[in-house]
């Protein structure tokens, strides 16, 4: 979660200041290199152990920085990696050298993705996306899925103490209709899986929605 209590300006710009104030300044940063290590290593085990193999490849919605890209290849160095974000400056910046294209979680169906994944990352990015474009962004991500896909969701009945510019206040049924209605059954951590991988967990592993 990107950290300060103070609102941002509307429509704010995910420009190079944005980025170094809320990723890289120490001061600031909500969640440091060595963190994301941690959720990347928790995510690619979980995915690793449904699919019973290691995984091949990744989608990255809200990619920012591409920041899980080099934890992703320090893990498994031939994993093909595609990050999707909506930051003019990190496309221009990082969009040769790491994979990221122009987009937005409500305009996957319109980028020419290959899939199946193995793995879709969407981390501390549902809570800022507008309620029309997530039902069509959770549709494109089960369409897509082979694997298990990182849902991260703070909602109102979580303590939150981060970045509250254009912050969607939702109540956690509004995730799990939407969920529900896109098929991807909750395994735990923010994680959820569809088709044969759903049919195939035991109960107990099962939870909302």
């Amino acid at each position: 979660m990107r950290r300060d209590a103070r609102r941002l300006t509307p429509r704010k710009p995910y420009d190079a200041e944005y980025f170094r104030r809320w990723y890289h300044d120490p001061a600031r940063r909500v969640i440091t290199p060595s963190a994301v290590a941690r959720k990347v290593r928790l995510v690619v085990g979980i995915a690793e152990a449904l699919l019973e193999r290691p995984i091949r490849n990744v989608l990255d919605v809200g990619c920012g920085e591409g920041a899980w890209r080099a934890h992703l290849r320090r893990l498994r160095p031939r994993v093909r990696y595609t990050g999707v974000e909506s930051s003019a400056y990190a496309v221009e910046r990082f969009g040769r050298s790491r994979g990221i294209r122009q987009g937005s979680f409500g305009t996957l169906d319109a980028l020419g993705l290959r899939g199946p994944y193995d793995l879709i990352v969407v981390c501390d990015v549902l809570h800022y996306v507008p309620d029309r474009e997530l039902a069509a962004g959770f549709g494109a991500i089960a369409e897509r899925l082979r694997g298990v896909a990182y849902l991260e969701a703070y909602t109102t009945a979580d303590a939150i103490e981060g970045d509250r510019g254009e912050w969607h206040h939702r109540p956690p049924e509004q995730y799990r209709r939407l969920l529900r209605r896109a098929r991807l059954q909750a395994v735990g951590m923010h994680c959820y899986v569809t088709g044969d991988l759903a049919d195939g967990t035991a109960a107990m592993e099962r939870g909302h929605p």
